[in-house]
């Protein structure tokens, strides 16, 4: 069974303290939605657990093994990979190109007829199989959005990270995007979800974790965090103010 268990993590950078002891684990196919406002430390987290950063201390186990000191290619082969706020295609590549890459640089290719089976398989799934020649510049940012989740399946990770994975895209692909965390989440794999669309967040996620200045000030089911006092006055009540 997948198990994730972040124990403690603390980052400082200089004299700023961006995360004070945060203490979680994902126990199975959990759907986690991870909330919090500008600057909470979602993003230092997050760049923790795949390995681009190092934690001040506290430790990351992904299924019994220590991942936390690990480079980030050797954390995706763990089993944990991740999209990014701004997309990072191969510009100058086709479609299928670009899905081609992490399972070769994974070593999960089984031959090139399979290899592209199953790159065609995500692309129909992902409704953009007709795009397959197309350079990976001459797509809109919501194709970009699913060309990046593409790449996650051929890695086929126990644990995927989505981070704001809704920016910026049109809302015939949101359907596509939301689909695919269902789908996927369906098949067993674990997903931290990160939006600041909180419809988004409560109508998929099973658990809240919410962040604030570093501190992990909640963390249950959906309803029960939004109702809490504390979320509302660090978060959902900043958003209202901001929106009023």
């Amino acid at each position: 069974m997948i198990h994730l268990k972040v124990s403690n993590l603390h980052k400082q950078f200089g004299g700023l303290h961006v995360l004070k002891g945060v203490s979680f684990e994902v126990n199975g196919p959990e759907l986690i939605g991870l909330i919090g406002p500008n600057g909470a430390g979602k993003t230092t987290m997050t760049n923790i657990l795949d390995g681009a950063i190092k934690p001040s201390s506290g430790t990351v186990y992904l299924n019994d093994e220590r991942i936390d000191q690990l480079p980030p290619f050797e954390v995706a082969r763990a089993g944990l990979g991740r999209t990014f706020q701004v997309t990072r295609s191969f510009r100058r590549m086709t479609v299928l190109e670009n899905l081609y890459v992490p399972a070769l640089a994974m070593g999960h290719a089984h031959g090139k007829a399979r290899l592209r089976e199953k790159a065609m398989e995500v692309l129909e799934f992902l409704t953009i199989d007709h795009l397959r020649n197309e350079f990976a510049q001459a797509l809109s940012g919501g194709q970009q959005k699913l060309l990046e989740l593409g790449r996650l399946l051929m890695l086929n990770p126990d644990v995927i990270i989505l981070d704001e994975p809704f920016a910026g895209v049109h809302p015939k692909l949101m359907e596509v995007i939301y689909a695919y965390i269902r789908r996927v989440n369906d098949e067993g794999k674990a997903i931290i979800l990160i939006s600041h669309q909180m419809d988004s967040i409560f109508s998929l996620s099973e658990r809240l974790l919410v962040l604030n200045f570093g501190d992990l000030i909640a963390d249950g089911p959906p309803e029960d965090v939004k109702n809490d006092p504390a979320v509302i006055e660090a978060y959902l009540g900043a958003e209202e103010e901001e929106t009023a």
